[in-house]
């Protein structure tokens, strides 16, 4: 738990070349210690005392797992709407909980495979759009390519210096690594994936977004302390009063992309959510403080909106809620500078 607090207040951006190397070193130490601790089980004799350095090595895989899965939480966490991706954010949950509880199950090597492949493949999705500047589901497949060409060259080795232990294990393994390669599959292409490496910086709901001198100068409503407890903050309008929705997205540099508004309405009669608009809007990547863009609609009906700000592909990136209250006047307004 120490180790996940320091990763979030440590770790910034998936782009950057130290963040990377420490998910790399990380992977590197745990596939040796896999592999010097399948070659103890495989040959005993070759070691003067096995029991003291297999503990050890459990250790060592326990704790760099432990910062493996730390470090994804906090990625994929700051990429996703809980409302959406909260069963893959989950499936880590139960990774990192595992890693911390079960630590008798590291005996088995279906056990530090499992751990082993969910950590390459995290890692890939995210690496591979960095590296190709580019997201879309043909660059994902190529993450998943890589993941399983490294999965192979590993097991390879493995089954090198510990074939005896690799072969009492080999159906589970692979099924294993073919479970988790099908189920983050099937994840993704049902949009339940955060759209790492893209995140929201910034975003919410104003009477006025105006671009001047490089800033956006915005218009709201000062709800105070009681917008914070409620997940539709009150926005008061006329009829023909236009509402503004403005976002701050990072995409790492040279990966530009294109991010869409897509605007919903809560129908009290279906009480389902009904599409009003869908704003393409680009995004160009390399700010840190995320691109900056907005969206306008004119003729907001009474009751509760949503603006889903999302890849074309139909990624949830983020969400900016809030409930859309008639009004006679327009409310006393205040201004801030999003520089």
């Amino acid at each position: 738990m120490g180790g996940f607090v320091f990763n979030i207040l440590t770790l910034t951006r998936v782009d950057l070349f130290l963040e990377n190397f420490w998910v790399i070193a990380h992977l590197l130490v745990v596939a040796v210690c896999i592999i010097w601790l399948n070659r103890i089980e495989n040959d005993n004799e070759d070691e003067k005392n096995p029991a003291t350095v297999n503990f050890w090595l459990v250790n060592v895989l326990q704790f760099f797992f432990g910062g493996l899965l730390s470090t994804f939480l906090v990625f994929y966490f700051r990429s996703a709407d809980l409302s959406v991706s909260w069963p893959f954010i989950l499936m880590l949950v139960i990774a990192f909980w595992a890693n911390e509880s079960l630590k008798a199950r590291y005996v088995r090597l279906s056990f530090q495979i499992s751990f082993f492949y969910l950590s390459l493949f995290s890692f890939t999705i995210f690496f591979v759009p960095v590296l190709l500047k580019a997201i879309g589901a043909d660059v994902f497949f190529i993450s998943g390519v890589v993941s399983l060409i490294i999965m192979g060259i590993f097991l390879l080795i493995l089954a090198a210096v510990a074939w005896e232990r690799f072969r009492q294990s080999i159906k589970i393994v692979f099924t294993a690594v073919a479970g988790i390669f099908a189920v983050v599959n099937i994840l993704y292409f049902t949009n339940l994936i955060p759209p790492i490496p893209l995140s929201l910086i910034d975003g919410g709901v104003y009477h006025s977004v105006i671009k001047a001198d490089g800033n956006y100068l915005v218009q709201y409503e000062d709800g105070g302390w009681r917008e914070h407890l409620t997940l539709y903050p009150d926005f008061h309008l006329t009829a023909s009063h236009p509402v503004y929705v403005y976002s701050a997205v990072f995409s790492p540099p040279d990966l530009n992309t294109i991010i869409v508004h897509e605007w919903q309405h809560d129908n009290p009669v279906t009480r389902t959510w009904s599409d009003c608009e869908r704003i393409e809007l680009p995004v160009l990547g390399g700010r840190e403080g995320g691109f900056r863009t907005y969206s306008m609609k004119i003729g907001i009906t009474p009751g509760h909106w949503r603006v889903t700000v999302a890849t074309k592909k139909g990624e949830v990136i983020g969400r900016i809620r809030f409930n859309a209250v008639a009004a006679d006047s327009q409310p006393p307004l205040k201004t801030k500078v999003k520089d």
